[in-house]
């Protein structure tokens, strides 16, 4: 697990009310849609509503409902997803500090409690650039 790189440094935006991050895979090996449980974004410490929450990866975006059983979309380790919501941020100049957690399945991997469930956490301090 590489939980100090899952946030990408330099890539908060702004554009009206929604607010995005990209966001990489702490894991070794691609993952499927199906595979990604859910996340968190937290902003200066004010949580981006569940609700507006959506994943972007390959040029599409999904709530996380429609992540559950998606088998046709992978995430690979090279390759950024954008998680986005809708939070207004303060003061655009300034420095933000950006939350991410996620919630992944790994399905090749069963343990005594079933299939490998991790959950990990990113933070990083960056300021917002308009989209």
């Amino acid at each position: 697990m590489i939980p100090d790189r899952i946030i990408e440094q330099g890539t908060l935006t702004t554009s009206g009310g929604r607010t995005a991050v990209e966001v990489r895979l702490p894991w070794y090996r691609a993952l499927p849609g199906s595979c990604i449980s859910g996340a968190k974004l937290t902003i200066d410490g004010q949580a981006v509503p569940e609700d507006t929450l959506r994943w972007g990866m390959n040029g599409k975006e999904f709530t996380f409902a429609e992540l559950s059983d998606n088998t046709d979309e992978w995430w690979f380790p090279l390759d950024s997803a954008i998680l986005s919501g809708d939070v207004e941020l303060g003061d655009d100049q300034a420095e933000h500090t950006v939350d991410v957690d996620l919630i992944l399945y790994i399905p090749y991997i069963i343990t005594d409690a079933g299939t490998l469930h991790i959950e990990e956490h990113d933070s990083k301090t960056m300021k917002a650039v308009s989209a």
